[in-house]
């Protein structure tokens, strides 16, 4: 019987020694490989750099690279689907901005924005500002509104393309203030400032990083910031809200998703991670650099502004009767 024993332990023994041998790579912590950032946009958007500078940040605290790979294409559909159909490892993670909150009310959708996803953590945020050509006799916001109600469709607003953040920012000022608009879509908010400032359009919704310079130079007026407060790098320049159109907001933002099923471990991992990023120096000011202000916070929240985003620009998508080209 005591030989029987010994056997059975030393089997056992054998066998405990071979599982630890051959655990698993998935047993060791997180990350234990290479991680890779979908961006819906090609390099050099804003999105690419955003998920460049968070990638640079996450590779030295993690541990590990952080690679992006850019997916550009149907207004960053294609990246959104890449992503939300990979494995719930924690190994694609997917940049998302505003567009992502636009899509379901355009296109017909293989996943559901919401339940398909695990948020993880909102990035940053970006103002826009409403920007009009000097010549155009108007110094604020109401002057604007009081000369689009006296020559109803007649402004002509240009934006970096058809149901992108600046078309719907404006037609969302346009419909919150009862005015209307002639829509001159671009492509990209680049060749939007060039027309705007040359004249060939009246106004425009644009990035505050990209628009400043123009301001300062004076071939642009600013006449508000999108945000629902003022913003640092422009204390002068008051909120659509205060000049006239309470409640207004729209903003550029940019979050951290993976798919369905993520592990709760390492999605608290990841937001842990990035909340530390957005709370050193270096990336408050490199974020302010680009315009953009840090904005970190919990899963939930990040949650609560895509389901929010969605419902405000659902509204604004059927009022205009926008429709995907």
């Amino acid at each position: 019987m005591g030989k029987i024993c010994a056997s059975l332990t030393r089997t056992v023994l054998a066998g405990v020694a071979a599982l630890i041998v051959s655990a698993p790579t998935s047993a060791q912590p997180y990350p234990n490989k290479p991680v890779k950032i979908i961006v819906g946009f090609a390099p050099g958007a804003a999105s690419d750099l955003t998920a460049r500078f968070m990638a640079q940040q996450l590779s030295s605290a993690m541990g590990q690279q952080f690679i992006v790979e850019n997916k550009p294409g149907a207004g960053g559909s294609i990246a959104f689907a890449a992503g939300i159909n990979s494995p719930p490892d924690g190994y694609t993670l997917t940049l998302i901005s505003p567009s992502y909150a636009v899509h379901p009310s355009i296109y017909k959708l293989k996943f559901d924005p919401i339940s398909d996803i695990t948020p993880i953590v909102q990035i940053s945020q970006e103002p826009m500002l409403v920007l009009v050509h000097p010549s155009l006799p108007v110094k604020t916001t109401q002057d604007l509104i009081a000369l689009a109600k006296a020559r109803p469709g007649k402004l002509n607003l240009a934006s970096g393309g058809q149901g992108g953040t600046t078309h719907l920012a404006a037609e969302l000022f346009a419909g919150m203030a009862g005015i209307k608009m002639n829509h001159v879509p671009y492509k990209g908010i680049a060749p939007a400032f060039t027309d705007t400032i040359a004249g060939q359009t009246d106004l425009c919704f644009g990035p505050i990083a990209a628009a400043l310079p123009y301001v300062k130079s004076g071939r642009l007026r600013a006449l508000a910031v999108t945000t629902a407060k003022r913003v640092p790098a422009a204390p002068d320049i008051p909120t659509v809200a205060e000049s006239g159109v309470p409640g207004y907001e729209a903003v550029l933002w940019y979050g951290l998703i993976g798919p369905k099923g993520l592990p709760a471990p390492i999605m608290t991992r990841l937001n842990g991670e990035v909340t530390k990023v957005l709370e050193s120096k270096e990336a408050a000011e490199q974020l302010k650099n680009d315009g953009m202000l840090p904005v970190g916070g919990t899963a939930e929240q990040f949650l609560e502004l895509i389901r929010r985003e969605i419902q405000t620009w659902r509204k604004v998508v059927t009022d205009i009767g926008l429709k995907a080209e």
